[in-house]
């Protein structure tokens, strides 16, 4: 690389900060170490016309939003696709990057990070947090010809990039026996400090305050809590269950709330001083994804580190890594899959109110292994060592 100038960045996105979304912070705080070790970085994110600054001073170079971004599963895939369609021209016109990084769930944008590191003749670095494809199949994303199709898509873009970032190993490994060239794990994480620590609560035997904060999607089979809370209601009258949040399947929660007589309280989503204030009222957080997709075994919740952070009790529904890292951290408990599992160990911590004071066990693991900086850092050193790798394409042109 040119001595004269900056390392450069090509970040293609389906979300971005102000957005408050997992990908939004986790590249908020990889851009905010990248801007302050002096590169530059192009963002290619949704979010409407003009380019405009971000809070580092990166270039966020906006594609149209829809005006309404509803229709369930089909519509945000229709979003995507449309999104990645324009990222190709948006990133066309942004100066040439040393490096190109697409970040998926949103599967097209696979598509748009090969097409832009093709054209400026770049090394690419796919992003998978989730296990793509295999999740998609299990979930049953577009069955049939598409569905094959995009399979095809992501799998040719996991083996044609340079380097695939994962948030887990186990799912790094599964990929290097397909025959990708390089799987890095770099996991999510929250800034600790940044997280406020939930205040001490003091309650009686009998008494449980139960609260899932986040997505209400079909990953995560929540209608297993809302269940619980039925059969609690009867059994132990004293475990009240909040679930707040959005997400395509609160709908469907709402109805089985109403049917089954309300046995949980359903709120809207929340952000800043209102999740503090959520935390403070809880007595165990519920860290939760459904049992039958196996993909899920290489499946941590990002939900899970600044869950950790706040110093509360995880009650987690989960297995393989996100439950070894529950475990690990000794902060909460691992629960079995089914309804009754979910319902006995909370009337279990109800009973016992010194079951749910775990210190600052959770704290002190997030700090040590679920810290963003870490992961931010670990992503200058990759982006660093690709940017001045002896790179075909370089080798090609005979320029660097």
């Amino acid at each position: 690389m040119a001595a004269d100038r900056p390392r450069r960045l090509l970040l293609v996105t389906h979300s971005y900060r102000p957005e408050r979304t997992p990908p939004a912070r986790r590249w908020g705080g990889i851009v905010h170490v990248l801007r302050a070790h002096g590169w530059e970085v192009d963002v290619v994110a949704p979010g409407g016309w003009r380019p405009r600054r971000g809070e580092d001073g990166e270039r966020i170079l906006p594609t149209p939003r829809p005006a309404s971004e509803a229709g369930g599963r089909n519509g945000r895939f229709a979003h995507a696709v449309l999104h990645a369609l324009l990222a190709v021209p948006r990133g066309l016109c942004a100066p040439r990057p040393d490096v190109v990084v697409a970040t998926v769930p949103a599967l097209p944008v696979v598509v748009a990070g090969q097409a832009l590191a093709a054209a400026h003749r770049r090394p690419l670095v796919v992003e998978m947090r989730d296990a793509w494809p295999d999740l998609a199949r299990e979930a049953g994303v577009h069955r049939g010809p598409l569905g094959a199709a995009m399979e095809r898509v992501v799998s040719g873009g996991q083996r044609a990039a340079d380097v695939v970032v994962t948030v887990t190993e186990g799912f790094a490994a599964i990929l290097r026996s397909r025959g990708v060239r390089e799987a890095v794990t770099l996991p999510n994480g929250v800034h600790v400090d940044r997280v406020p620590r939930a205040p001490a609560r003091r309650r009686a035997p009998g008494e449980l305050h139960v609260l899932y904060l986040g997505n209400m999607g079909e990953s995560q089979g929540l209608e297993r809590l809302v269940e619980a809370a039925a059969l609690l209601r009867r059994t132990a009258p004293g475990v009240q269950v909040r679930l707040v949040g959005e997400g395509t399947r609160r709908p469907e929660l709402e109805a089985l709330n109403a049917r089954l007589g309300e046995p949980a309280e359903i709120l809207g989503p929340v952000v800043g001083e209102a999740v503090a204030a959520q935390h403070a009222w809880a007595d165990t957080l519920v860290v939760t994804l459904r049992p039958d997709w196996p993909s899920f075994r290489h499946t941590v919740p990002s939900k899970t580190y600044e869950a950790l952070a706040t110093g509360r009790h995880l009650t987690a529904q989960v297995t393989g890594e996100a439950a070894r890292i529950v475990e690990d951290a000794r902060a909460g408990d691992v629960v079995g899959p089914t309804v009754q599992d979910l319902a006995d160990h909370l009337a279990a911590l109800a009973a016992d109110p010194t079951r749910t004071d775990v210190g600052d066990a959770g704290r002190d693991w997030a700090r040590r292994h679920g810290n963003l900086r870490r992961t931010s850092e670990g992503y200058l050193r990759l982006l660093t060592d690709l940017a001045d790798r002896d790179h075909p394409y370089r080798r090609r042109r005979g320029t660097r």
